[in-house]
């Protein structure tokens, strides 16, 4: 099979074979002999019969096939200053030595672990540990709130946490273990205990429940691959900005090892020895997968980048991390890029690095806007290749196939969907949507392997929160349309549609526009409540740097430029310049939280906030009354 529509064809007229072939990629100890469990639908379990080891998978295997001298793991941290490279050999007695202390602490096949850690390699090696054991590691993005953190303790309920002293936000050392001690305190369930990374920039005062990490190390035996089900849990991960009992997505072992080790050849196009440069952080979706668990699958060489894609110290740090370690494929997130752009438009820091070894760049985690794509690809000479996908889905949904055949790029849309993945557009009837109509982007059921297979503790939640709105559908919460060509475009989340005076308009398509304005570093509108039409658009926009224009000016440019590019039907008559648009640690806007505020809701500051005080800073634009036009 050679090309995409040959593949995608395999995987729907016969999954089972598609799949079971897939699954030669892997390692079993108990080689399956069926893909597809749909006995308890909805509840569908992939290779039931199947029993593996992931953490054996992703690094014994290439020592034992004699490439244990090849880099595994580079750490690369400016904000440090340290660099270090971990061989898979050396990688595999790290994990199998902090996975005997694990062991030594009671952690067993079906217990948890919390790692709530900054973006070093004890990481990696603690969520491998859980692995290699059969134990579920539950990643909290380090730095969290102790009262975000203790909600994850009780849900996940853990034997041990993993944690370190401290983390360091660009020149900001955060030290962790105040966070962890009251997150423990507050928290009903008392892990047995914490084990604790010292690093040098603060060192903790460690407690009675606390181990030091090396010393635990160097007195521990180094624990074995444990073989494990292939429907066992390999981790759960808490969707961000979740309040009260948040949703723990729950993945799988052999689902998951399958399909990760098949997207790294077919879609991301990297192989055993390639450099793969994931952008991201281990707290994120995005992290476990292609930070950790899809390179090592595929016996590639992974980078563990701790710092910002600007300010540490400048916006060239990923080209330089890109060229000095010859990376393959670039994956990061639009905003990346939008920062990177926003600080250096017309992409000299590039040009300062060698790049010839980089053939892709991936961008995920937020809507691509064809500005930041354009400005990319240009800059670049590669291809860039958008790809649409969520923590619950755990792989991408709909992405270019670099690996299988590379269709021709439209801006604006991540091309089409991927093996696996039957996409479909409802309308709110829930019948088919005509091409390039919008309506609810949903995935007909059975999801393919390493797709969540449930929540944590709450199926009934699973079933409301995924599978109830559309009988027979995953509901991706993300609204878009297909075109006749079967490309999918995404415009954004369904609560981001707004109604303006009966007209249902995508705030997506308006940040298109704005976005297209050179002044424009990055933007968002938001749909505000207003008495006479409902709802109206209002855009934020930050400058890139060295705009001569006034704030003013630009203002009034890009009302103008939405109207004749949408139409007066748009009503974007409130457009504000900013300092800075407030997001998510992990590079999403916050644009529920701004609507919430601008509608005079007493609006709770997410967990995941990267910076709080952006958000303050636009409280006085987001309150000011109703929109421009109105005044």
């Amino acid at each position: 099979m050679t090309s995409y529509e040959e593949v995608f064809r395999a995987s729907t007229d016969d999954p089972e074979r598609f799949w079971l072939g897939a699954a030669r990629a892997i390692d079993w100890d108990v080689v399956p002999q069926r893909a597809l469990d749909a006995g308890r639908a909805p509840f569908y379990r992939w290779f039931p019969d199947g029993e593996l080891n992931v953490c054996h998978n992703a690094l014994d295997r290439h020592v034992a096939a004699g490439r244990g001298a090849q880099p595994a793991l580079i750490h690369d941290s400016p904000v440090t200053g340290q660099q270090h490279t971990y061989t898979y050999a050396e990688l595999t007695d790290e994990v199998a030595a902090f996975a005997g202390v694990l062991a030594g602490l009671g952690v067993g096949r079906g217990d948890r672990v919390v790692i709530y850690m900054p973006m070093v390699p004890e990481a990696v090696v603690a969520m491998l540990a859980c692995a290699r054991i059969g134990a579920v590691h539950s990643v909290v993005f380090g730095g969290f709130a102790a009262p975000e953190l203790a909600v994850r303790i009780d849900d996940a309920a853990p034997k041990v946490v993993v944690s370190a002293s401290c983390g360091i936000e660009g020149a900001r050392v955060v030290p962790y273990k105040p966070l962890l001690d009251r997150a423990v305190e507050l928290a009903a369930h008392r892990p047995r205990a914490c084990v604790v990374l010292q690093r040098p920039q603060c060192v903790a005062e460690l407690g009675e429940r606390d181990l030091d990490w090396a010393d635990a190390v160097r007195a521990a035996r180094p624990a074995a691959p444990v073989p494990v089900a292939a429907t066992d849990p390999l981790y759960i991960l808490y969707t961000s900005g979740t309040t009260g009992r948040p949703k723990g997505v729950v993945r799988d072992c052999g689902g998951h090892a399958v399909a990760l080790r098949w997207t790294m050849e077919n879609v991301y196009d990297v192989g055993p020895g390639e450099v793969m440069f994931t952008a991201s952080d281990v707290g994120w979706v995005v992290g476990h997968s292609y930070i950790v668990y899809g390179p090592l699958l595929a016996g590639a060489t992974t980078v563990l980048y701790e710092g910002k894609p600007v300010g540490t110290p400048d916006a060239g740090q990923f080209w330089r991390v890109a060229a000095e370690y010859g990376a393959r494929t670039l994956f990061t997130a639009p905003t990346a890029l939008r920062a990177i752009k926003k600080a250096d438009p017309d992409g000299e820091l590039a040009r300062g690095y060698d790049l010839g070894r980089l053939a892709h760049l991936f961008l995920a985690g937020e809507r691509l806007d064809p500005e930041t794509y354009h400005w990319a690809r240009d800059l670049l000479g590669v291809p860039v290749v958008d790809n649409w996908w969520q923590t619950e889905t755990g792989w991408p949904v709909v992405a270019n196939p670099m690996g299988i055949e590379a269709a021709p790029a439209r801006p604006g849309s991540p091309t089409r969907p991927l093996p696996g993945w039957d996409v479909r557009v409802l309308d709110a009837t829930g019948n088919p949507a005509p091409a390039g109509e919008d309506g609810a982007l949903v995935v007909r059921l059975p999801m393919p392997p390493g797709a969540l297979s449930t929540l944590w503790n709450d199926d009934a939640r699973f079933v409301a929160s995924y599978l109830s709105a559309y009988d027979g559908f995953y509901l991706t919460g993300d609204g878009g349309h297909i075109d006749e060509d079967g490309y999918v475009f995404v415009m954004g989340r369904t609560d981001d549609v707004i109604n303006v005076a009966g007209h249902r308009l995508s705030t997506g398509r308006m940040e298109e526009v704005l976005a297209s304005h050179p002044a424009v570093a990055e933007c968002a509108v938001i749909g505000v409540a207003d008495p006479l039409k409902g709802q109206v658009p209002r855009g934020l926009v930050v400058l890139k740097e060295g705009v001569a224009a006034g704030p003013g000016a630009v203002e009034a440019d890009l009302v103008r430029l939405v109207r004749d590019r949408i139409g007066p039907v748009a009503a974007l008559k409130d457009v504000a310049v900013v300092a800075a648009l407030p997001k998510t640690r992990s590079g999403k806007i916050l644009r529920r939280t701004m609507r919430g505020i601008a509608d005079g809701l007493d609006e709770p500051v997410p967990s995941t906030v990267d910076d709080a005080t952006v958000l303050d800073a636009l409280r006085p634009v987001l309150t000011r009354g109703t929109s421009l036009g109105e005044q």
